[in-house]
């Protein structure tokens, strides 16, 4: 690679899916969900040897920025920035765009969710390196695909199209050209999409060099580009994040960006991927017993199978005759709920006491 890398970690969140355990300002990339680490603790650390800290930023917003300083103390402090409103992910990328261009203009820029779970770190890195390549040599938007192991109507696919061939050694991560992107599909259509073969789900991970997604910017959505020439401004970077941020669209990066685009790419990963996105997900990292039972503690159970507990402190958590519950117990809060209706917790959070949100 001739550029320096820089990354953006997106680091917010509503902390609805894993109640009681998460809250506002400890959603689930600020909990131990699968190991004795956070999920944005795991995502800073599979960066290392890829970039100093100094080249990352993390994104998160006023409710979980203290969260966030105490997970990772020896993080550069004015790397962590909170944004003072909720405005979806194209003013976060538009934010750190300008972060990084007021650095170096030429460089190449990575954008990471905070809230996966990814195991192979060399693979994870051999697929960025890759993709990195792919959007230096080609000037091209890069995102990542993982080839998808069921037909989930919760993600988002990605259509490939004919094969790409960079320059130099054969690379291990195929990369294509993008044919379209598919919004959430109903069972059906995402069972269309698996026969097909060249589907993959969208991870949400975008690589590109910073002439690049500026030039996409000033074409596609020129008020969140002038916000980046605001901040780009030696010594407006406070200022234009008070007075500018909360003004901006509130739309998503790839309906500002990504689908509007010429020239995409995705790298088919070849790393292991989950987006945990909901207590059933987390419940496949967890202990199971010969009943089905998954608990992350201790569990006494007759005549119980299929359930999924998850004990926050030592209290004993004994099971009879139920099946398919999801049970959760933090220090202040009690979830008893059917695991079919994990999706459904963050409609329960709104009716809850202020305190327990």
């Amino acid at each position: 690679m001739s550029n320096p890398i820089y990354a953006l970690i997106l680091a917010g969140g509503s902390g609805e899916r894993f109640w009681p355990l998460s809250r506002r300002a400890r959603p689930k990339q600020l909990l131990k969900l699968v190991s004795d680490k956070t999920l944005l603790e795991e995502t800073v650390a599979r960066l290392e040897g890829l970039m100093p800290r100094e080249r990352i930023l993390i994104l998160t917003n006023v409710d979980q920025e203290a969260a966030v300083r105490e997970i990772i103390p020896q993080f550069p402090k004015k790397n962590i920035v909170a944004e003072p409103a909720k405005r979806d992910t194209a003013a976060a990328v538009a934010l750190a765009t300008g972060w990084v261009a007021a650095r170096d203009n030429g460089a190449t820029m990575i954008v990471l969710p905070a809230d996966h779970v990814i195991k192979d770190t060399a693979a994870f890195q051999e697929t960025l390196l890759t993709a990195a390549r792919a959007a230096e040599e080609t000037g091209a938007l890069v995102t990542i695909g993982v080839k998808p192991t069921w037909a989930c109507p919760g993600f988002g696919y990605i259509e490939q199209g004919a094969t790409v061939r960079l320059s130099g050694p054969p690379e291990k991560n195929g990369v294509f050209r993008v044919l379209r992107f598919r919004e959430k599909p109903n069972t059906e259509l995402a069972e269309t999409f698996i026969r097909k073969g060249n589907f993959r789900w969208n991870a949400g991970m975008f690589v590109w060099s910073v002439p690049t997604v500026l030039s996409e910017f000033n074409r596609h959505a020129p008020e969140l580009a002038d916000f980046i020439s605001q901040i780009r401004v030696p010594g407006n970077w406070e200022k234009a994040l008070k007075d500018r941020f909360a003004k901006l669209p509130k739309i998503s990066f790839d309906y500002a960006i990504m689908e509007k685009a010429d020239r995409v790419l995705v790298v088919e990963a070849s790393f292991d991927w989950d987006d945990v996105g909901s207590w059933r997900a987390v419940a496949s990292y967890f202990a199971k017993d010969e009943d089905g039972n998954a608990a992350n503690c201790e569990l006494t159970a007759l005549n119980a199978s299929n359930n999924i507990v998850f004990n926050q402190d030592r209290t004993k958590i004994a099971l009879l005759g139920v099946q398919d519950l999801i049970v959760v117990r933090t220090n202040d809060a009690l979830l008893i709920c059917h695991r079919h209706d994990a999706e459904k917790i963050k409609n329960l959070v709104g009716g809850l006491p202020p305190e327990l949100q």
